[in-house]
């Protein structure tokens, strides 16, 4: 009975612990195997599992298996695995380590039934995985790195404020439905807000995701957003903003991704695009879309993970990933070529792929409600998630002009990570009952309605016929080197010039104003010695040295001012 209870993230930092003491060979089996163990332990639990503690007055809940988590569970353990077996030849001992603490914060943050355990998951996600980020060992992925852990560790101290707002108006620290109705509710919300890439809120993810090593950017593309998207859909389902936030983040960083350079940034705002069909799905709120929005986080992490393993494969191995600077790679990486496509594919929502059965539940789940225009823009993002992820990063990478690159297929382990997770893209895609029967809220739904299916086709077409003829013309996709400028120009460059001249304003107005009342006083000094006082002749004198008395005056006058406050 203890072993059903038994919190699965203990397995991870378990094989955290082993990673940091064993070497070798033995080291990578035993990663892989407690990955794999935890996980069939989670899938042989009976049904519902609630561990409670008591804690200064209050129940915490630090494990809670119900149909919600479990999914996220699952799926969590899948990236897991496929992420370290894809980092296994890598001797590395911080990226092994921190990434199996980072997955096991994932996992626990899932499972926290309360808000105390799930604040403390959350800045366990923080720290963990800014390890990947410097283990790049570079300037650019430490200075990334800083601003990263800064902006996620802010996220924590806003969920702390919210949580202690919410405990004190409810008195209780369970995590269920919360709302907006509140402060308590908005701080929450902008919490789980910045870890899910909200609009203005996503450059920690664009800036920091392409400064990763190869393999830590698989990490990270699985485990912070989706425990964002995990932590709305169980405290903020049906909260109609997120319809209309959802929808921003599904379209705006289409027009990023088409002109970025660096691939692994065109992944990165791509990353947000699909992100944001799952919040516009927890907005809509009813069965059809949550579960939707479920099933595209689970379909998404493993598609995704897919589509930067290809990319990390290619940067391992040639040392590039900038567009201008790699091309015609199917002559000497052939396999790698078509696991990317099948990734890209599912991105695309082609049917037949993983995501044409997931994404198309939100879609239809908003017209079901009667959100037209919103339907409407959600299906112009998924025409550009085709041009911007589905060919773009497969053309330019092994296709396209050729740069004259000649290498051969990544390490044995990096393959068969990538069949592993292209594999799923095909078997979800081909039998997606498979999926449907873990949802949590079994809803009914037919992916391959002949409607549907026409459509879908149909855009996806002429999606691929205009990028054929913008291609023709010359036009389309631009190989351009240049630097775009996203919303962190506000914070790395507006902010710090706004404050620069703010404080030289502040400092010349101080010493203006010390200037002209030590003129005004020395003045009045001089009067009192022409009227032989003593103080004015002891105080008119003016070298430098008086700059002691002058310390110990103000400081009398703080002082002064201070115990005045203190009654």
């Amino acid at each position: 009975m203890w072993l059903a209870e038994l919190p699965s993230f203990i397995p991870f930092f378990l094989g955290a612990l082993i990673a940091l003491l064993a070497r070798g060979h033995l080291r990578s089996f035993l990663m892989l195997a407690i990955v794999a163990l935890s996980g069939i332990h989670l899938y042989l639990l009976p049904g519902d599992v609630n561990v409670t503690l008591p804690f200064l007055g209050y129940e915490l809940i630090p494990y809670r298996v119900d149909a919600l988590s479990v999914v996220f569970g699952y799926v969590f353990h899948i990236a897991a695995f496929i992420s370290i077996l894809f980092s296994l030849h890598v001797r590395d001992t911080v990226q092994h380590v921190s990434g199996l603490l980072y997955a096991g914060s994932a996992v626990g943050a899932i499972f926290a039934g309360d808000l105390i355990t799930l604040f403390v998951f959350w800045e366990l996600l923080a720290v963990t995985s800014a390890f990947l980020v410097w283990a790049q060992r570079t300037e650019r992925a430490y200075l990334a790195g800083l601003r990263y852990l800064i902006i996620q560790v802010l996220s924590g101290v806003i969920l702390l404020a919210g949580v202690i707002i919410h405990v004190q108006k409810t008195g209780s620290i369970a995590f269920s439905i919360i709302g907006i109705d509140d402060l308590a509710g908005w701080l929450i919300l902008l919490a789980f807000g910045i870890k899910a890439a909200f609009p203005f809120l996503h450059t920690w993810l664009t800036e920091t995701y392409p400064e990763a090593t190869p393999t830590g950017t698989v990490f990270l593309s699985a485990f912070t957003t989706k425990t964002a998207i995990y932590t709305l859909a169980r405290g903020f389902p049906g909260t109609e903003l997120l319809i209309y936030v959802g929808v921003t983040m599904a379209c705006f960083p289409i027009f990023y991704a088409v002109i970025q350079n660096d691939l692994r940034k065109v992944l990165s705002y791509s990353l947000i695009n699909q992100l944001g069909f799952m919040v516009c799905g927890i907005g809509i709120g009813t069965t059809l879309a949550l579960d939707g929005a479920v099933a595209h986080a689970f379909v998404h992490i493993i598609y995704k993970s897919l589509l930067f393993m290809s990319m990390g494969a290619v940067l391992y191995m040639t040392g590039k990933i900038k567009a201008t600077d790699i091309g015609g790679l199917y002559k000497t990486m052939p396999k790698t070529a078509i696991l990317c496509i099948i990734g890209a594919a599912s991105i695309s929502a082609f049917p037949l792929f993983s995501g044409f059965i997931a994404k198309s539940m939100i879609l239809s789940a908003a017209i079901k409600e009667g959100h037209t225009w919103i339907w409407f823009a959600l299906l112009l993002a998924s025409a550009g998630v085709l041009k911007h992820a589905g060919i773009q990063i497969p053309y330019f990478a092994f296709f396209a002009h050729d740069s004259g690159i000649r290498t051969s297929e990544p390490p044995k382990n990096m393959l068969l990570a990538m069949t592993i997770a292209a594999f799923l893209c095909l078997a979800i895609g081909i039998y997606p009952k498979v999926l449907y029967q873990l949802l949590p809220y079994a809803s009914i739904y037919n992916p391959y309605d002949v409607t549907h299916v026409l459509a879908q086709t149909q855009l996806l077409f002429f999606a691929m016929l205009a990028f054929v003829w913008l291609n023709l013309q010359g036009v389309y996709p631009p190989e351009i080197r240049a630097i775009n400028i996203d919303a962190e120009w506000i914070y790395r460059r507006l902010m710090p010039r706004l404050l620069q001249n703010i404080f030289t304003w502040v400092w010349q107005q101080d010493k203006s104003f010390r200037s002209a009342f030590i003129t005004r006083l020395n003045v009045f000094f001089d009067y009192l010695a022409q009227l032989h006082y003593p103080i004015g002749r002891a105080f008119s004198i003016r070298p430098t040295g008086n700059m002691v008395m002058w310390v110990a005056v103000l400081l009398a006058v703080y002082m002064w001012l201070l115990l005045s406050f203190v009654d």
